[in-house]
């Protein structure tokens, strides 16, 4: 028992030496602003913040992250096929399905997939 309390009490000292040397040194003694403002997606961050910015940037993120998560919805269905009724896998299969390709079509319809004007 004395020893377990003499371990954990070693393995606390040394965890604790480590962490005041890499407190010690890691302090930076530069500031640099470039260094020191934070970096805003290849935006130059000392000229004016009130830059317009492109929507249809924001609108492809969103067309990419609902079609991301597609796939991770996609996947699990492939794995239950064996497990699962047939009927009921292949109308679930359907829907989801066509209620991702009616997204893609209002997104189509809509514009969002043509790059330039």
């Amino acid at each position: 028992m004395f020893s377990i309390i003499l371990i954990a009490l070693i393995i606390m000292m040394i965890s604790f030496i480590v962490m005041i040397l890499a407190s010690i040194l890691s302090k930076k003694t530069l500031i640099d602003r470039e260094k020191s403002s934070p970096f805003e997606c290849g935006f130059d961050p000392k000229s004016s913040s009130r830059l317009p910015f492109s929507l249809r940037f924001f609108l492809i993120t969103i067309i990419f992250l609902i079609f991301d998560v597609e796939i991770a919805l996609i996947l699990p269905m492939i794995i239950i096929f064996k497990f699962s009724n047939m009927l009921i896998w292949m109308l679930t299969s359907i829907i989801f399905i066509l209620i991702l390709l009616g997204g893609l079509y209002h997104e189509w319809n809509q514009g969002m997939l043509n790059w330039s004007n």
